[in-house]
């Protein structure tokens, strides 16, 4: 009886030996390689340089003056949209190129002779296709006594690679005398 149990022992741990080679030998290890999941490369904002838009600006505003002390209205006119909107103190918004120029035609003819207008950009914010200008303006007479001061805010929007005027509003600081 020992020696069966022996043989029976024997042939157990010979069995559990097969079993455990036969599976170990069986069994593929395949590691996947954890990655780690794609992160969207953030985009490259490039923000505009202001004290280049702000040269810009006060170039277009340096034109505009120079058109209206000129009384040249359709040299004006090309800096408005044809959507533009324009909206002073005392009058209602005037909508449109349209609208906006017949204003202006208006206005030239009881400008006073020899009055100039300049306009300083005092800032700009924005991007590199549309711009908010806050500036001021001061008119003066013949004799370049100060008459009016005012004040404006001009929005910009580029438009075939050139700023025209989308919107602006404006109001005197003083009456002109």
């Amino acid at each position: 009886k020992i020696m069966k149990n022996k043989n029976f022992l024997k042939m157990t741990l010979v069995g559990l030996t097969v079993l455990f080679l036969s599976v170990s030998c069986n069994t593929t290890t395949t590691e996947k390689a954890v990655t780690e999941p794609a992160v969207p490369a953030e985009p490259v904002i490039v923000k505009p340089d202001m004290a280049a838009v702000k040269t810009e600006i006060q170039a277009i505003e340096t034109a505009w003056a120079a058109a209206t002390n000129a009384r040249d209205v359709d040299a004006l006119m090309a800096l408005y949209a044809d959507d533009a909107v324009s909206m002073s103190n005392n009058a209602p918004s005037l909508v449109g190129k349209a609208a906006i120029q017949k204003d202006l035609e208006e206005s030239m003819k009881k400008r006073p002779g020899g009055s100039t207008i300049s306009f300083e950009t005092t800032e700009v914010f924005g991007d590199d296709q549309v711009v908010t200008e806050i500036g001021t303006s001061v008119t003066k007479d013949a004799t370049g006594k100060v008459t009016s001061t005012g004040k404006y805010i001009a929005i910009f929007e580029k438009r075939d690679g050139k700023y025209l005027c989308i919107r602006e509003i404006y109001n005197d600081d003083v009456k002109e005398k």
